[in-house]
C-alpha cells in the first residue's frame, strides 16, 4: 500500500489492518536504513583516518539530535538513542572495514 493509500490508526477495522499498516511502515524503515547505509559506505572515501571514520564528536551530536527528534515525536529519547547507538556503531564497523580496504 502506498503512503496515499495507508490507513490511519483510526481507520483500521481489525488487527489485520493494524498489522498490515505496521508491517508496511517497518518495511519502509528498513528500506530507508539500507539507503542510509549506502551513504555511510560512500562517506568512507572522504575519511582520512580511523578517527575520522569513528567521528566521535559527530556521533554524539547526532545522538543528541535524534533524542530531540524523539521527544518532538512523543517517543522515548532513551529508546531512540539506544536504537541509533546500536545501528550507527554497526555502520561505523562496516565503514571502518571499507575504509581500511580502500586505504591500504
Amino acid at each position: 500500500m502506498s503512503n496515499s493509500q495507508r490507513l490511519t490508526p483510526e481507520q483500521c477495522m481489525n488487527m489485520e489492518d493494524i498489522r498490515r499498516e505496521i508491517d508496511g511502515i517497518d518495511k519502509a524503515i528498513v528500506t530507508m536504513l539500507g539507503e542510509r547505509f549506502e551513504f555511510v559506505k560512500a562517506a568512507a572515501k572522504f575519511k582520512t583516518s580511523e578517527n575520522s571514520v569513528k567521528a566521535p564528536e559527530r556521533f554524539e551530536s547526532m545522538l543528541k539530535q535524534r533524542r530531540n527528534w524523539a521527544i518532538e515525536s512523543g517517543l522515548s529519547a532513551d529508546a531512540i538513542e539506544k536504537m541509533y547507538r546500536d545501528l550507527v556503531n554497526h555502520f561505523i564497523q562496516e565503514e571502518m572495514q571499507k575504509w581500511k580496504a580502500e586505504s591500504s
